[in-house]
This record gives structure tokens, sequence and C-alpha cells, in this order.
């Protein structure tokens, strides 16, 4: 059987790149397909043994830093790769990877991390964090992403069978696309962590800064909380803006390496998560170090944390409920358990996911489904 991997982008290492990187384990002859690629990414996924196809994207003008600003030649570059010689195509997928042309003699599996956020559900909240929400460039914009919305809804028959990395996820399938799903939860590499008992004096988050992470009003949150510290991990647009109003007591450390978040993921009183997430592998790793969870109670969260056992939910997306929250974690501090923290993260282990994964496709193929 010759098998195609397709992914949007292997430019930066997130949640979606690892998952992609265990999918490509478990076919180590497949070639893979991706619109931009770099070889630092390729080297540090492991990924150099494969047979890499990028799109005509790779070859713009500071395409491997600025991809995104090549947004409207996304749902293009992806229908030009020629998959036609593939028996089983399996794509990962969180915004056009998904849209590849297929034949009726080929199966197509979309591993859906979601769907394109910024043209559903983020869709207002992306033009007005750009100030793309009003103006000629914003009138533009706007058709462009009604554009997209149609050629997602189309492309979305172009897949045989629907995985999402959780059950919020499998929801937004059926809603958007009106098909069925099976949720197959990510890998997360608990077996990289150790439960740590002893906590000190302050709280972490780790982020990309970007809108919908909600990173300003955790550090609004802390910076009402003088006598709290808050540890804050990650880089982004929106860096240098949160940057300027963190008080004293709010340490922002840009990126990190994984030895440094991994310390800091141990060491926490809490992790603090605002973010409406699909799944949140950060908070997933938090537990496996024995770390509660603070976060926002909607979305993937509610499926890696729960409730008064291994973290705290808050339930709107504002400083003043995180700081109740705080509140509340500290007043039941001595309710939670590092162990039973550590135990349920292990549930989402990289050998859980790649049973499941591995099961799934042969069930398929086979025949079974």
């Amino acid at each position: 059987m010759k098998v195609a991997l397709v992914h949007e982008w292997l430019t930066v290492i997130g949640g979606s790149e690892k998952v992609f990187k265990e999918i490509t384990s478990l076919f180590p002859e497949a070639d893979i397909y991706t619109l931009v690629a770099k070889e630092e990414t390729i080297s540090n996924l492991s990924l150099g043994k494969h047979r890499i196809t990028t799109s005509f994207i790779q070859k713009l003008i500071f395409s491997k830093t600025k991809y995104r600003s090549y947004l409207p030649l996304f749902t293009l570059a992806i229908e030009q790769f020629d998959l036609s010689k593939y028996d089983l195509i399996i794509s990962s997928s969180h915004a056009v990877a998904k849209g590849v042309l297929v034949n009726s003699n080929q199966t197509h599996i979309c591993y859906c991390h979601s769907p394109i956020r910024y043209a559903w559900d983020l869709h207002y909240e992306y033009l007005k964090g750009t100030g793309l929400n009003k103006g000629i460039k914003g009138i533009l914009v706007k058709y462009f992403l009604h554009r997209i919305r149609q050629w997602d809804i189309i492309s979305s028959n172009r897949v045989d069978y629907f995985i999402a990395n959780s059950e919020y996820i499998s929801k937004r399938i059926k809603k958007i696309y009106n098909r069925e799903s099976t949720v197959i939860y990510p890998n997360v590499a608990v077996e990289q962590f150790e439960p740590i008992q002893q906590k000190e004096d302050f709280y972490v988050t780790c982020s990309r800064f970007v809108p919908y992470k909600k990173i300003d009003i955790i550090v609004e949150a802390f910076n009402s909380m003088p006598d709290k510290k808050l540890i804050v991990i990650g880089d982004g647009p929106d860096f240098k803006r949160i940057k300027k109003v963190a008080s004293a007591n709010v340490v922002l450390m840009g990126y990190q390496p994984f030895e440094v978040l991994k310390h800091y993921l141990s060491k926490a009183k809490a992790f603090v998560f605002a973010a409406e997430e699909d799944f949140g592998i950060i908070s997933v790793e938090a537990q496996a170090c024995g770390t509660p969870v603070i976060a926002f109670g909607k979305g993937g969260s509610t499926e890696t944390v729960i409730d008064g056992k291994t973290g705290v939910f808050f339930y709107e997306q504002t400083a003043e409920e995180i700081h109740k929250a705080v509140c509340l974690f500290e007043k039941n501090i001595n309710n939670f358990n590092y162990i039973e923290i550590a135990d349920h993260a292990s549930s989402f282990s990289t050998e859980r996911f790649r049973a499941e994964f591995s099961s799934y496709v042969q069930n398929i193929t086979n025949g079974n489904r």
C-alpha cells in the first residue's frame, strides 16, 4: 500500500506537528506533502528519511517566515499536489491539508485538529485582532474568508473518514461539515515528565502570544494580585504589547527550550490556561508533572482537566474570573494530590495514541468500517 501524509506546514513545532510526527512514525515509508518546510524543523521532527514535497509557496519570498501572508494561495497550493499514485492518504489538518484532491479509488483519512479557526469560530476575533474589521482592506479580507468557508465545506467531501482530536472538535466537525468523526486524543509525551510533590510559590502559563490564547487577561489578573508571582513562557505577535502592561510580579521569559519549560511546569503551584482550546497539550504536560491546572471551562480543557481533582475551572474569559479561580484554588490547594494528577495525564500518552491510531487505520484499510 502506497501512503501519502499531508500537513499544512513544517516550519514550527506545535501540538499538531507533534501529532504528525507520531503519524509519520507509523508509516516510515510514506511520502510527505506540505505547503512550506524548514530544514531545521524537518530535522527536529526526525522526518529526514521521508520523501518531502513542498508547494510553490516554498519558492516565494519570505515563505519560511511569512508563510501566513500567503493565506489566499493556500487552497490553490494544496490542490496542486498530485497524489493519484497513492492508495491511502492521511491528512493532518487544521486549515487546508484535508483539501488535497483525491479519486474514488483512494482512501482519505483526516486527523482534524480543528476546522479553520479564523474562518469559523474565531472569525470576528481574528478581524478585530488584526484591525481588519473595517475599511477597504477589511472588505477584501471578509470576502476572502467567505470564499474560504465555501471551499472548506466543499473540500470536506474529499475526506472519507474524519478523526477528531477531542469531543469538542468532533462536535464542530458535525456542526460545520455535517460529518461524523471518531475521537482519538493527541499524543502527549508524558514519559518526558516526572510528578514532583514539592512546589514553589509561583504560577506559570505558556503559550503563543496570539489573541485567542488570552495571555493578556492572565497577566491582567496577576497584575491585580501583586503578592502572587506569575511566570509567562512563550513568544508571538502580542508579546511586546503585553510586556508593557505587566506588573513587577509578572515575569515574561519569551521562548524557552524544553528543559526550562519542564522545570517551571514541575515547580509551579498551578498552570493557568485561559484559551478555549481544541485539546490543550500543554495543560496535560503540566498535569504530567503533578501540577494542577486553572483552566477556562470550555473546549478541550473539559476533557483533559477534572474540576476539583486535577484542577479548577473558571467560566468567563476575564481577569476577574481568573482572579476568583486562583483564590478558590489556594483555598483548596491541599485537596490536590500530585500523584493522582500525574496518573490522569498518563491516559493521554504517546503509546496510547499510536495504538489507537494504528488500530483505526488498520480497520479502515481492512474494510471493517
